[in-house]
């Protein structure tokens, strides 16, 4: 009977950490860093919907506030396709960076087409870029 239990304790952590690592793998697959190297979002045309978040650094409030918005949305950001996009390291001289030049804190919403359908220097709600997300054709379309 000790074995059993044994057993089943040793199943029941095995289990936790399992569901732990795909919990980690499957935000990890919702929030990404951004490469510097990256010099488009080609690869997320027609698929997803990228929320691009730039910072002067990872501490910046304006930043952690905007992430633990969307972190706490997950389910709802799959739901829309949607991806998102980390750069809080202006050193590291990323080239879409470069090319948008955000002063600061920025976020970018781009659709599925590839154009940008907002641009904001402070953090937005998630329930203000669902709806947006929402109110967009395609989502419109993907929904009938």
């Amino acid at each position: 009977m000790r074995t059993a239990r044994c057993s089943f304790a040793v199943a029941g952590t095995l289990l936790a950490l399992s569901m732990s690592s795909l919990a980690q793998a499957d935000n990890a697959d919702l929030f990404r860093t951004l490469s510097p190297a990256s010099t488009s979002l080609d690869i997320y045309r027609w698929k997803q919907r990228p929320v691009v978040i730039f910072a002067p650094s990872a501490q910046d409030a304006d930043y952690v506030r905007q992430l633990t918005l969307l972190q706490q949305h997950q389910q709802a950001l799959r739901e829309r396709d949607m991806v998102v996009l980390s750069d809080p390291r202006p050193a590291d001289n990323g080239v879409l960076r470069k090319a948008l030049n955000p002063a600061g804190f920025e976020i970018v919403l781009v659709g599925k087409d590839g154009g940008m359908k907002l641009r904001q220097t402070t953090p937005v709600s998630a329930d203000a870029l669902l709806s947006l997300v929402d109110s967009m054709p395609m989502r419109q379309a993907g929904q009938k």
